[in-house]
């Protein structure tokens, strides 16, 4: 397995948990991207670790191949989340983190299927199992805490028990994993990807709703809908790309 650095990730950072000290290479992933709003910021996490995370998550959107800045989209969804369930000022942090770094194993296993149209194989699908685990390990070279190495691992757990790594379910799955795994999955349908078209809020809602008390927590799925507007919310559909009719529920949809 490559790590980050292996990877050539220009934003790859070696950092000193005792002294948050961060030394990074020349950054080639802008935070400024022009399809990026301004209300796209991590709140109170502005700290030099931060900022390092925040391009690691861009480098993974860029390999990805998101239209639009998507990890730190589901950072701030996430974190709109945590607040209404009252989650500790750590505990949120953590959660940030998470959101920003959730797919660097996807990076780190440079699949060429990831970025590739159409469906993914029985094998190729398999295979995709491992970058949670991987990720989890990507997570611990950046310098993340144990708390968001342990988030990464897990948010492609179900709330039936369905999901991998470690099949976990319903309250063995830590309250910050189950909220990430609905901003996840809301951030990936309404944005485009290369093996299916963008969502609607209505479509993607309703892809949310019916996932409740199967793939999602319904007690994070009924707190994700009393959010109030947010320009994160809303959906990169153009109008000549509206999804008329629904699409299938899967993990397919979300990763």
């Amino acid at each position: 397995m490559k790590s980050t650095r292996a990877l050539g990730l220009s934003a790859a950072a070696s950092i000193n948990a005792g002294n948050r000290l961060v030394k990074k290479q020349p950054i080639s992933l802008t935070l400024n991207d022009k399809n990026m709003p301004s209300s796209y910021t991590i709140g109170e996490n502005n700290d030099v670790a931060s900022e390092a995370f925040t391009q690691l998550a861009s480098a993974a959107d860029q390999f990805e191949r998101y239209a639009h800045p998507h990890a730190i989209r589901i950072a701030r969804i996430a974190d709109e989340i945590a607040k209404l369930f009252h989650l500790a000022p750590q505990d949120r942090k953590s959660l940030r983190n998470a959101s920003l770094m959730h797919d660097l194993g996807e990076v780190s296993m440079e699949r060429d299927y990831i970025e590739r149209a159409g469906s993914l194989t029985g094998e190729e699908r398999i295979d995709l199992t491992r970058h949670p685990v991987i990720g989890e390990q990507e997570v611990a070279r950046a310098g993340a805490d144990r708390t968001s190495q342990l988030l990464v691992r897990w948010h492609h757990e179900w709330w039936n028990g369905c999901g991998y790594p470690d099949a976990l379910r319903r309250d063995e799955i830590p309250l910050a994993a189950r909220i990430l795994r609905v901003a996840d999955s809301y951030a990936a349908l309404t944005d485009a990807r290369p093996f299916r078209p963008v969502m609607t809020e209505g479509d993607a809602t309703r892809e949310i709703v019916q996932g409740a008390a199967i793939e999602f927590d319904p007690k994070v799925v009924t707190v994700f809908l009393s959010l109030g507007p947010m320009e994160e919310l809303r959906s990169f559909a153009k109008r000549d790309e509206l999804i008329e009719t629904p699409i299938k529920s899967g993990w397919s949809l979300f990763s």
